[in-house]
């Protein structure tokens, strides 16, 4: 502020942690006192935030990481039918014993995949689906579990979303849960088939082709040949492996046979 320049020490961020955690002092303690209350929070809540620091825009790098971390929570399948089935509970007509909950669960997430790819769930399943591709196809499948997919999850059309599928679905689905909270904010009644009118008419402002029919490819016929890839791809992976080891086999007798010459 004076207009002078001066020589500024920066430390490494692990080493002020580490310091701070061992240092005997009133800083020291206020420091400890502080980081145990984040970790707290973060076992506690899954996640600690610095509320105020976004609040000033002084991180909005990290604001807009922070706002697609969410998005990917949100179109988890789990967390999305819940959410789904919490619209549904509002609805005057909803019957808990009613298996239209997961209907009305099963057309929503079809009128949404439509939306950005033209494609049912089933659609998407069976035409994507490939033995032969890296992770059967699946572009949005955790990669670091590349080597063990699980059957159940070759099933699930979401996994076969590339990135610009995902991130259109994941802003159409916070406009569809951001709607609902408004509903039910005002006490507005709703029925079921307003549920799924109101996302037509999000899916329409957005420029989105609306699904009207029930597709080309039934549910079973998908779940067969997402099953019979898998086999195929679980086959594979089998050879690839045995070949592996075979060569790395081969290079050990080749080293030891050198180091005897």
């Amino acid at each position: 502020s004076d207009g002078k320049n001066y020589d500024t020490n920066f430390y490494n961020l692990d080493v002020i942690i580490s310091v701070g955690y061992r240092v005997k002092s009133p800083q020291g303690t206020q420091f400890r006192i502080w980081a145990t209350q984040k970790l707290k929070e973060y076992i506690i809540k899954g996640y600690a935030l610095n509320d105020e620091r976004f609040k000033t825009g002084t991180s909005m790098n990290y604001f807009n990481e922070l706002q697609e971390r969410i998005r990917a929570i949100r179109l988890s399948e789990k967390f999305f039918y819940q959410k789904i089935k919490d619209i549904y509970t509002t609805s005057i007509d909803y019957d808990p014993k009613d298996e239209k909950t997961i209907e009305f669960f099963k057309v929503v997430q079809n009128k949404l995949l439509w939306a950005i790819s033209e494609q049912t769930a089933a659609e998407l399943v069976y035409r994507r689906a490939d033995a032969s591709l890296p992770m059967m196809g699946m572009l949005s499948y955790d990669k670091e579990q590349a080597t063990s997919i699980k059957k159940s999850e070759v099933s699930i059309a979401k996994n076969y979303l590339n990135e610009d599928e995902m991130k259109l679905l994941g802003l159409l689905v916070e406009q569809y849960l951001a709607f609902a909270e408004t509903m039910a904010q005002q006490h507005i009644p709703m029925y079921m088939k307003d549920w799924i009118a109101r996302l037509d008419i999000i899916l329409k402002l957005n420029g989105r082709e609306l699904l009207t029919h029930a597709g080309k490819i039934s549910h079973q016929l998908a779940l067969k040949k997402s099953g019979e890839e898998y086999e195929k791809f679980k086959n594979r992976q089998k050879a690839i492996e045995k070949a592996t080891s075979l060569k790395e086999l081969e290079e050990d007798i080749l080293k030891l046979k050198k180091s005897k010459s």
